[in-house]
């Protein structure tokens, strides 16, 4: 059955092209964190070990929450690595070595990012777009990544 939560289908379409962009950011970040987790070596090991476990889960919640708004919005979440890479503003290349400090600054500079990102997008999704409910959601996503952002930076000092 189609959607009719009174926002024009062609306005949907143009939000979940920018919450597919947001989809796939998340993933790149959430696979770059999984690898941080997995790869991190130095004496600081174990706190770091365990710090990128808790940012990856948060992550995951942020993934299934973009995921499902885009199904609530009536379309498909996009779910291949090969759409996620195409349409990813995030590198997923990796230029750090595989210390904490070296992946922090690369997690951070993606956190950044995808702030930017959002922020660009919220005035976008509630005027041009008549979706306020998608623009209070990215804000509530800005929020989470502002503070991981600053988790991460506080182990840069």
């Amino acid at each position: 059955m189609e959607s009719s939560i009174g926002i024009l289908n062609a306005n949907r379409q143009e939000v979940v092209n920018v919450l597919a962009k947001l989809l796939a950011d998340e993933y790149v970040l959430y696979t770059k964190t999984r690898n941080a987790h997995w790869n991190v070596e130095g004496l600081d090991f174990s706190e770091k070990h365990a710090f990128f476990e808790v940012q990856f889960r948060e992550l995951d919640v942020i993934i299934d929450r973009v995921a499902e708004r885009i199904r609530s919005l009536g379309h498909y979440a996009p779910a291949s690595l090969k759409i996620f890479l195409n349409t990813t503003h995030l590198s997923e290349t990796s230029y750090e070595q595989n210390d904490s400090k070296g992946f922090i600054k690369e997690l951070l500079i993606d956190h950044d990012s995808i702030i930017i990102f959002l922020r660009e997008n919220i005035t976008p999704f509630a005027d041009t777009y008549k979706d306020v409910g998608t623009s209070d959601f990215i804000t509530g996503i800005i929020e989470e990544h502002e503070k991981m952002a600053w988790i991460l930076r506080t182990h840069l000092k």
